[in-house]
C-alpha cells in the first residue's frame, strides 16, 4: 500500500516532477526541487507588443529581437542583470596590456554550439578562438544585412576599415584582418588601432554574439529565425507573427554554486500582443508570468495598489526602475522639409512634454526630456544631463524659429506625416497629442500613420520617412551609446543607400570631432567631457524632438525568483526560475 500511495503522490502532487524528460530537459509543467532551494521545470510566458524583426546577430537593430536574441546567442563577454557590470562569457577571463590596445581573451573549455542540423549528424562542436575570428572578420565585411560594423569596430580595430572597404561589392579581400589573432585553440586576441574607452562595450553589444560558419553557410540570411548560438535556451518553434517558443539548452556549460546545471527554467514562450489591455488581462488569469508597461488608464490603480499590497494589483510584484531610454520623434536632416535647421527648433519648442508624460501617459516614465537625448540615469557615473541645454515649452520661440523659416503663422507649410508602430497604442496616443499641440500652437497639419516596427525600421533607414517616432533604449550603461545615433560618419554619400543608427542623416563635423575624442579617451572622466560638449553641439542643431525619459513598469507573478529589474530591460533568464505554487490569478 505504501509503494501505491508514494506512486499517486508523485504523480499528483502540483507543480513536481519525480523525473526529468529523456532529453535532459524538464517537464514545463511541474517543478522539481534541486539543492539550494531551487527548481527544475517551468515555462516563463511574456508578451511583447510588436514582432520582432530579426535574430541574426549582425542584422538585430531592435529591442525585441535583442531581448529574444540575448537567450540563444552569446558574446566573449555579456552583462551582470543585476549591476550591469561586464562579466565574462564564452571568454572565462580577458586582459589588457599596458598600451590599453592588445586585449586577450581566454575561451572557457567545453562551451558548445547547439545542436543543429548544420552540423555533422546534428550534434553541436566546441567554440574556438576560430569562431570568434570568423564572427568578427564576417562583421568587418561589406554585406546588405551587416548593420553592426560601425557600432563595433569602425575606426576601432586594426585594420577594419581597410578591409570592410575593400569587401564592398561582395568581393573577397586578399589579405587577412589585421586585429584579429588566433593565438591558440582557447585564445584570441584583439588589436586595436588607438585606445578607447568604450570597446569592452562594444564586445557585449547582439552585433558581437558568436555563432558558427556552419550556420552562417547553410542558412545564411534564414539565420533571421535559424539561430544557433552558444546561449542557455534554443528555438523551439516559431509561429510567425504569433509566438516564438524557446526550450532549455541540455548542453549549456553553466552550473551554480550548488552544481545545479543551469539553466532553471524548461522554456520561454514570447508572444505578440498589441493590445495592452488584453494583455493585462492575461497577466491578470495567470496566463503571462511578466508583464512589461502598463496600459496608461490604467497606471495609477497598478501602482497605488501594488504598492501598497491591496486591491487587485496587490499580489503581483511591482518593479520599477529608470532607465537608459529615451522616446523622441526623427527629422530626416536631409530633407526638403526638415534640412531647414529652424523647422526643427520651432517643432521642438512647440511640443509640451510635461503635459504628455502626465495627462497622456499617466505618469508612465521618469521626466519629460528637457535637456538632451541621453537619460538622467547617468548622472550617478557623473554625465549631468542639466549641462546639456534642451527644450522646453515655449510657443512664443517656437513661432519665431517658424517665421524664420519662412513660415509665418504656419501658412504655405506643408502637410508631413508622422510614421510610427503602435506599441500597444501609447505611441498613438502621443501622436495625437504631438498633431493637436503642432496644429494649436504653429497651424502646422500633420497626418499619423501607424505601420509595423519592421516597416518603421525599414522607412527610417531609407529615407523614406520624412518625420517618425523613435526611441532608444541603450545597448549598454554609457552616454556613448546614445550619441553614436548621430555619428555623421555613418551617414552614406548615395542618398539611396541604407542610414543606420544615423537614421536622421544628420550631420555635423563639431559633433563629429568631440564624440571621437571622447571615443579615444582614456578615462570615463575626460570621455564625458568630450562627449558632454558634442552633446550640447547636437541638441541646438535639433536633429530630433526629444520627448520623455522612461522609467521601466514591471508586473511579475509572485511565484518568480532571480528575476532582476535593469535600466536596460537586459533580460537573462539563465538563473531565473519559478517556485511551487499558484500564481496569483
Amino acid at each position: 500500500m505504501r509503494k501505491v500511495l508514494v506512486s499517486l503522490l508523485c504523480a499528483s502532487l502540483f507543480l513536481y516532477s519525480c523525473t526529468p524528460q529523456p532529453d535532459g530537459s524538464d517537464d514545463p509543467t511541474t517543478l522539481r526541487e534541486v539543492k539550494g532551494g531551487k527548481y527544475y521545470g517551468g515555462l516563463f510566458k511574456l508578451n511583447e507588443s510588436d514582432y520582432f524583426k530579426n535574430l541574426f546577430p549582425h542584422n538585430i537593430n531592435d529591442a525585441i529581437s535583442y531581448r529574444i536574441a540575448t537567450q540563444i546567442y552569446e558574446g566573449l563577454v555579456k552583462f551582470n542583470p543585476d549591476n550591469l557590470e561586464l562579466v565574462p562569457s564564452i571568454a572565462e577571463s580577458f586582459s589588457q596590456d599596458t598600451s590599453q590596445t592588445v586585449y586577450t581573451f581566454k575561451i572557457r573549455k567545453g562551451v558548445m554550439f547547439h545542436d543543429n542540423e548544420c552540423f555533422p549528424g546534428g550534434k553541436g562542436r566546441e567554440v574556438t578562438a576560430d569562431d570568434i575570428k570568423f564572427c568578427f572578420t564576417l562583421l568587418c565585411t561589406d554585406h546588405v544585412n551587416n548593420q553592426g560594423y560601425s557600432a563595433v569596430f569602425k575606426g576601432i580595430l586594426k585594420g577594419a576599415d581597410a578591409y570592410y572597404t575593400a569587401s564592398a561589392g561582395g568581393k573577397k579581400p586578399n589579405f587577412e584582418l589585421e586585429g584579429v589573432k588566433v593565438v591558440d585553440k582557447y585564445t584570441v586576441q584583439l588589436i586595436l588601432s588607438q585606445p578607447t574607452s568604450i570597446f569592452l562595450y562594444n564586445l557585449a553589444k547582439p552585433y558581437s554574439f558568436i555563432f558558427p560558419k556552419e550556420a552562417y553557410e547553410k542558412y545564411d540570411v534564414d539565420m533571421r529565425t535559424k539561430a544557433v548560438g552558444t546561449g542557455p535556451f534554443v528555438i523551439d518553434r516559431i509561429d510567425e507573427g504569433n509566438a516564438v517558443i524557446l526550450k532549455k539548452n541540455v548542453s549549456y556549460y553553466l552550473s551554480d554554486e550548488n552544481g545545479n546545471k543551469l539553466p532553471y527554467l524548461s522554456g520561454i514562450k514570447i508572444r505578440f500582443m498589441k493590445d495592452k489591455k488584453s494583455e493585462l488581462l492575461e497577466f491578470k488569469k495567470g496566463n503571462l508570468d511578466m508583464m512589461y508597461r502598463m496600459p496608461t488608464d490604467h497606471i495609477i490603480e497598478i501602482e497605488e495598489e501594488a504598492t501598497q499590497k491591496k486591491g487587485q494589483y496587490g499580489k503581483y510584484d511591482l518593479q520599477r526602475t529608470p532607465e537608459l531610454a529615451t522616446h523622441f520623434l526623427l527629422f530626416l536632416n536631409s530633407g526638403k522639409i526638415f534640412g531647414n535647421r529652424n523647422v526643427r527648433k520651432a517643432f521642438s519648442y512647440a511640443i509640451n512634454r510635461n503635459y504628455i508624460l502626465e495627462a497622456i501617459l499617466n505618469g508612465e516614465g521618469f521626466g519629460p526630456a528637457i535637456y538632451g537625448i541621453t537619460p538622467p540615469a547617468f548622472a550617478e557615473k557623473g554625465y549631468d544631463i542639466r549641462n546639456i541645454k534642451g527644450y522646453d515649452y515655449n510657443v512664443d520661440s517656437a513661432k519665431y524659429y517658424l517665421r524664420k523659416a519662412g513660415y509665418s503663422d504656419g501658412k504655405d507649410f506643408p502637410r508631413v506625416k508622422l510614421q510610427l508602430n503602435s506599441d500597444g497604442e501609447r505611441n498613438v496616443a502621443v501622436a495625437e497629442e504631438v498633431q493637436k499641440q503642432l496644429r494649436e500652437g504653429l497651424g502646422v497639419q500633420i497626418d499619423i500613420e501607424v505601420v509595423p516596427l519592421a516597416q518603421l525600421l525599414e522607412n527610417m533607414q531609407t529615407g523614406k520617412a520624412d518625420f517618425a517616432r523613435g526611441g532608444w533604449l541603450a545597448d549598454y550603461p554609457n552616454p556613448e551609446n546614445f550619441l553614436w545615433f548621430f555619428y555623421g560618419k555613418n551617414v552614406p554619400s548615395d542618398q539611396n543607400k541604407i542610414s543606420y543608427p544615423n537614421m536622421m542623416r544628420y550631420q555635423n563635423p563639431e559633433f563629429d570631432k568631440y564624440y571621437e575624442m571622447g571615443i579615444r579617451a582614456k578615462t570615463q572622466e575626460e570621455a564625458f567631457k568630450y562627449f558632454m560638449m558634442a552633446e550640447n553641439i547636437m541638441i541646438q542643431d535639433a536633429p530630433i524632438i526629444v520627448l520623455w525619459y522612461d522609467e521601466g513598469y514591471r508586473l511579475v507573478q509572485p511565484n518568480i525568483k532571480n528575476f532582476p529589474n535593469n535600466a536596460m530591460q537586459y533580460r537573462d533568464f539563465t538563473k531565473v526560475y519559478m517556485v511551487p505554487g499558484k500564481k496569483a490569478s
